[in-house]
C-alpha cells in the first residue's frame, strides 16, 4: 500500500524512519524518475542513521559511489549512468553487500539482475509538485518485515 506524503517534510520524516529500522547488511533499491527525490531521500535516511552532517550526502552520479561514516556506515550508489548491471557489478559492489554496512541504490531499476536476491525496494513517484507516493517492498523476511512497518 503506497503512502502519500504532502511536502519535502513528509519525505525527510519517511527517510529518518526508514534509516533508524536499517539493519547490517541492508540493501535498498530506490526507483523513481528524475527529480523524483531519491537523493533527497537518501539523505533523509542518513539523518535516521545519525550521520554526524546529512549536509554531506550528494548525489554520487558523476563518482557513482559515495561512503559515509554513520551508526552503520553508508555506500550510496547512483545506477543512472551505467549501462547495465554488469557495470554495477565491475565497481565492486559485491563487496559492499558483503560488509555490515547499509547500501543505498539510487536508480536500482537500471541494475536489478546485480542486485541481491533480498532487498528492500522502495519506488519514489511524483504525485503533485510537492507531493509524493512511497511504495515499500521487500523481498525476503527481512526485507517484508520492514516493509510491513509501512503498510
Amino acid at each position: 500500500m503506497p503512502i502519500e506524503v504532502d511536502d519535502l517534510a513528509g519525505t525527510e520524516a519517511l527517510g529518518r524512519r526508514l534509516g533508524r529500522l536499517l539493519f547490517p547488511g541492508a540493501v535498498v533499491a530506490l526507483i523513481g524518475p528524475l527529480g523524483a527525490g531519491k537523493t533527497h531521500f537518501v539523505r533523509a535516511i542518513a539523518e535516521g542513521l545519525d550521520i554526524p552532517n546529512p549536509r554531506v550526502v550528494n548525489s554520487p552520479t558523476f563518482v557513482l559511489c559515495q561512503e559515509y561514516d554513520a551508526r552503520l556506515p553508508i555506500a550510496h550508489f547512483d545506477a543512472y549512468r551505467l549501462r547495465n548491471a554488469t557495470d554495477f557489478a565491475e565497481l565492486g559492489v559485491m563487496e559492499f553487500f558483503e560488509n555490515e554496512g547499509v547500501v543505498l541504490i539510487e536508480w536500482a531499476d537500471r541494475v536489478e539482475a546485480a542486485l541481491p536476491v533480498e532487498h528492500l525496494r522502495v519506488t519514489i513517484e511524483p504525485s503533485g509538485e510537492t507531493r509524493r507516493r512511497f511504495t515499500f517492498d521487500g523481498v525476503g523476511d527481512r526485507y517484508i518485515g520492514l516493509s510491513n512497518a509501512f503498510r
